[in-house]
């Protein structure tokens, strides 16, 4: 059954917002938007749960209820993941890049609810881990979920998880700038400009909205403007050693860190445990180790911010380094749903502050918070291995420039450090022992990602108009292997017809027709469109095929077989489709509107018969409602790179605007275009092919010294390739030569085999006799050559086809048979006795026109005759 319009009508908009940009950048502000708000419910419920279990302590004490507390909230964490969803299990950044390597990994909207539920039991429950780190797991997931009610095509999908995980990280740091880093540094090593505009929208708006509502609760530019009043906060060149001291002992630490997180669950997978009891398990010995220690280690929150601040003795930063130190590596080894990011920081922040307590022991100086602030990039950097990501990360929660230099030093050497003794990202790692190993090739572009809807389209498209009646239409198909055809009206696509519809309307097929069934405005897509985009849209809305249009020109059409084609060509080493060549270089370009319903390629070289050509090419352009874009080739040699030439456009600029004038004159547009190039057939066969060129329009020099020079020696390659209609030029020497006196008595020969060839001179006949002034000319002469030997032909056929001439283009037609062994000796006769304006040449296939230019017809013509000869071709 037929569709109603507002179903159509909403296929096709969505089809057109699933692949447009603009509204893939909407989608990233709709993303920062979630993700903000997600990262709000995970601060308040971390918040709520730790505040109940200090509360627990304080009525039934610690050594009994922080125990307990940590072995049931652990529990219940692990059933939820394990039940509902296991690829919330862990800190979620993994995860996020083997899904960004297009690795089958779940992320979706339960994913995202049971790492966010997960998350806060796990941290609720005392576990030393961090929120930052699902909050980029959760906006991925969200980020993807979205993209599924969404229409979106798979590279914006990829794109928008992106997006979903810059967007977590600037919502839970309050930082846009390092979201943004972190994917282009860890995340998506291939990000694209369209990727880092996503990112660089979502991270911002997700930023944005932390700030408004304060969610960022490692606020250190408010904590350090309260505690660290001292003046004494400038880094000076004696610190130099101690930060490079610091970058050493953190890349060190870090490295071993990662190591011991690895053995650490490689541990917990081999234990007999399921997940629930092993992270149930990690929570009760957190809360024993907790609650022996003072006070203070129950509050992580509160612990943090004094451990940043440098506040405590260096005795009690020690113990909370390796208190933190040990707990997050069995709290992360077990599988606890949370991150890394937070207990990185404030382990750097306490090893910094250490190193500072040294620095003021031995040399008075009062900015040690400076090594703090230092240490928590330089531990980041080792654990994360993002050096730059880890700098903006603490430069934007700070916003103090002091604190820039020791940043860079430390986190360089970290690097290095690090890197030395335990290569490689612990994400990485923890993604190699899940069996998944990201390589280069796992993250280079997809196939089909490189290549685009015109590239493998099919630009000869079989076409009919709206105004076929069923029993027409019904033939029209019998005689095609196709079941579908686009359907236009004045060149200009309208609808699509399929077997189907045929079908749906069988029972009155006599009363309509084919504007009445047809499917108006089909979805289409643009010849820039990638193969991702084509095949999704192919797949979601159940298509066969998809034409392809420029505005609402039609330019080709695209089926599932050509894109399986293109793939077998790839599999099988045919680098044809997947790498092209560019044989010319554009150095100047004009555009008028694109109005016609299709386009002439008028190539121009010798600028003395610019004007004739473009009479010719304005007079076709304005009958067939086409526009023309002309083209003018300057050869390079081969030694000498196209984007190196250096060329003088004067002329050829002039040329180009005299052409344009005359376009706008005749209120045709004119495209104009100048290119460089090694070979001129290869760079017109080029702009055919960009520009969906309809018709070839060209000089022809043939054995003339003066005419078109460009064609001389590449007219044999255009003609063996070119598959649009095609019409050579070669212009004539004496004066009443068309089109050079249009104000006379005009008189043409048009030699015919007795075929259908007439037909197809209809389409241009017209609109060359029309550029004669006096109304009953060009007079016209129908000639048909016989040899001896052959039977005469029939007269009345000859009359028959004139008659049909002179109606079309109201001139008269008159005909002559003529018997002679040669056509070429007869037609040169002719025209020395009546000295022709124009001979007009026809072939009905590529072959026969090959023969006509290379044999002794057109070679004896263009030799022997000084009038105009045009050669006209249909399109392949």
């Amino acid at each position: 059954m037929k569709k109603s319009f507002s179903s159509q009508w909403t296929s096709r908009l969505l089809a057109t917002t699933s692949v447009d940009i603009r509204y893939a950048l909407l989608e990233a502000c709709l993303i920062g938007l979630f993700s903000a708000f997600t990262a709000l419910l995970l601060k308040e419920g971390v918040g709520w749960l730790g505040g109940w279990r200090i509360k627990v302590t304080y009525l039934y004490g610690s050594h009994l209820s922080l125990p307990l507390v940590g072995l049931s909230l652990g529990f219940l964490a692990g059933w939820l993941v394990e039940r509902l969803a296991p690829a919330a299990a862990g800190g979620g950044i993994p995860q996020v890049k083997a899904a960004l390597a297009r690795y089958p990994i779940m992320l979706n909207l339960r994913v995202a609810v049971v790492k966010t539920l997960g998350t806060i039991l796990s941290i609720g429950a005392g576990l030393t881990l961090g929120r930052r780190g699902p909050t980029v797991h959760i906006g991925a997931a969200l980020a993807a979920q979205l993209s599924r009610w969404i229409p979106n095509s798979p590279a914006n999908r990829r794109q928008m998880i992106a997006a979903g995980a810059a967007a977590g990280l600037a919502a839970g740091f309050n930082t846009p700038i390092a979201g943004v880093l972190f994917v282009i540094e860890e995340l998506m090593r291939d990000i694209s400009g369209l990727t880092l505009e996503i990112a660089i929208i979502a991270s911002f708006t997700g930023a944005v909205v932390s700030r408004l509502f304060e969610f960022a609760d490692l606020n250190l530019h408010d904590i350090l403007s309260i505690s660290s009043s001292s003046p004494g906060n400038s880094f000076t060149l004696i610190e130099i050693p101690f930060c490079l001291l610091l970058g050493i002992l953190a890349g060190l630490l870090g490295g071993l860190f990662n190591r011991a997180i690895m053995a650490a669950m490689g541990f917990s997978r081999r234990l007999p445990l399921a997940m629930p009891w092993r992270i149930g398990m990690a929570g009760l010995i957190s809360g024993v180790v907790i609650a022996y220690l003072p006070d203070i280690f129950r509050d992580n929150t509160g612990l943090r911010e004094l451990l940043v601040t440098g506040e405590l003795n260096w005795q009690t930063i020690a113990l909370a380094f390796v208190v933190h130190f040990c707990l997050t590596i069995l709290a992360y080894g077990a599988g606890a749903p949370g991150g890394l990011f937070a207990p990185a920081l404030v382990l750097g922040s306490a090893l910094g502050n250490l190193v500072g307590t040294v620095e003021f022991s031995l040399f008075g100086d009062q900015s040690s918070y400076l090594f703090g602030l230092a240490g928590m990039g330089a531990f980041f950097t080792a654990v994360v291995r993002v050096p730059v990501t880890a700098i903006v990360i603490v430069f934007e929660m700070t916003a103090d420039f002091n604190v820039v230099l020791p940043l860079m030093i430390s986190s360089a050497v970290a690097y290095i450090v690090a890197e030395s003794f335990f290569p490689g990202s612990l994400y990485e790692h923890l993604l190699n022992s899940s069996g998944i190993e990201l390589t280069e090739e796992t993250v280079a572009h997809d196939f089909l990602s490189q290549l685009t809807a015109d590239d493998v389209m099919e630009s000869r498209v079989e076409t009919l108009p709206t105004n076929l009646t069923m029993e027409e239409l019904i033939k029209a198909m019998s005689r095609s292997h196709h079941r579908g055809f686009p359907v236009v009206e004045e060149g200009k696509l309208v609808g699509i017809v399929t077997q189907s519809d045929i079908a749906s309307a069988s029972q009155k097929k006599d009363q309509m027709l084919l504007r009445d069934i047809m499917t108006p405005q089909p979805i289409t897509v643009n010849p820039t469109a990638s193969l991702t985009d084509v095949l999704y849209l192919l797949n979601r809305y159940q298509l066969s095929r998809l034409p392809v249009v420029e505005g609402n020109k039609l330019v080709g059409i695209i089926t599932r077989s050509d894109i399986i084609k293109a793939e077998a060509k790839r599999l099988t080493g045919d680098r044809e489709t997947a790498v092209k060549t560019e044989p010319s270089y554009i150095i100047y370009q004009t555009r008028s509107p694109a109005t016609g319903r299709g386009r002439i390629l008028l190539p121009i070289s010798n600028p003395h018969h610019a004007t004739s050509l473009i009479t010719i090419a304005t007079a076709i352009a304005s009958y067939q409602k086409y526009e023309i874009q002309c083209l003018q080739i300057i050869p390079v040699p081969q030694y000498i790179y196209l984007s190196q030439a250096k060329v003088d456009i004067t002329a050829s600029r002039q040329l180009m605007h005299r052409l344009e004038r005359w376009g706008r004159k005749q209120n045709i547009p004119v495209h104009t275009q100048v290119k460089i190039a090694h070979d001129t057939a290869e760079a017109i066969l080029e702009t055919i092919a960009q520009e969906h060129i309809n018709f070839l329009l060209m000089g022809w020099r043939g054995q003339s010294s003066s005419s078109e020079k460009i064609f001389g020696n590449v007219v044999d390659t255009i003609i063996a390739q070119v598959s649009c209609e095609l019409m050579l030029v070669k212009l004539g020497t004496v004066s009443h030569s068309f089109p050079l006196y249009l104000a006379g008595k005009g008189k043409w020969l048009m030699p015919t085999d007795g075929g259908s060839n007439i037909q197809r001179a209809m389409k241009f006949l017209p609109a060359l006799a029309n550029l004669y002034t006096l109304p009953s000319y060009p007079q016209i002469e129908l000639c048909q050559v016989y040899n001896s030997k052959s039977k005469r032909p029939h007269f009345h056929q000859l009359k028959n086809m004139a008659k049909a001439i002179s109606d079309k283009i109201n001139r008269p037609v008159f005909t002559l048979l003529i018997r002679d062994s040669s056509v070429s000796d007869a037609i040169l006769g002719l025209n020395y006795e009546q000295k022709y304006d124009l001979i007009i040449l026809e072939a009905s296939s590529e072959s026969l026109l090959q023969h006509a230019i290379r044999g002794n017809i057109t070679e004896a013509i263009a030799s022997k005759t000084d009038t105009t000869v045009i050669i006209v071709r249909s399109p392949l």
